[in-house]
């Protein structure tokens, strides 16, 4: 699933959702503190730490297999084990959320692995529950 756009502010990365249910668009921007992966989402303005792609499939390669997404809103539990869990975990080098936007922390086990399979870093599975990813 290759991503159309160059990844920049004015031509995003056009994707869509693991199980295929909403489209959003992505974008770097390296001239904010910390640089930002921005995800919009409707009207929606989500933003993670720039530095979780490179982590997270660091993480995936160490982890070498298929790993759960675990999909959750910043204020409900991430399942142990999980993509989401790994995301706000103390022990991911930023030492919590990827997250940058208060209230909106979550969900990066959402918006952030298609871009990774449009980068070709990883395997994403595209069901409607309990979608998977693991490194390439």
């Amino acid at each position: 699933m290759g991503a159309h756009g160059s990844g920049t502010k004015d031509d995003p990365w056009q994707l869509v959702t693991p199980p295929g249910s909403s489209a959003y668009t992505m974008y770097a921007d390296e001239t904010l503190d910390p640089p930002q992966l921005v995800c919009v989402v409707g009207k929606a303005k989500l933003a993670y730490d720039l530095r979780a792609l490179e982590d997270a499939h660091a993480m995936l390669v160490a982890h070498g297999d298929w790993m759960e997404l675990g999909i959750a809103d910043e204020g409900k539990p991430a399942m142990e084990g999980t993509l989401e869990a790994w995301a706000r975990s103390e022990d991911i080098p930023l030492g919590g959320f990827y997250g940058l936007k208060k209230g909106m922390r979550g969900r990066f086990a959402m918006y952030v692995p298609p871009l990774l399979e449009a980068l070709g870093r990883v395997e994403l599975t595209h069901v409607a529950r309990n979608n998977r990813v693991r490194a390439i």
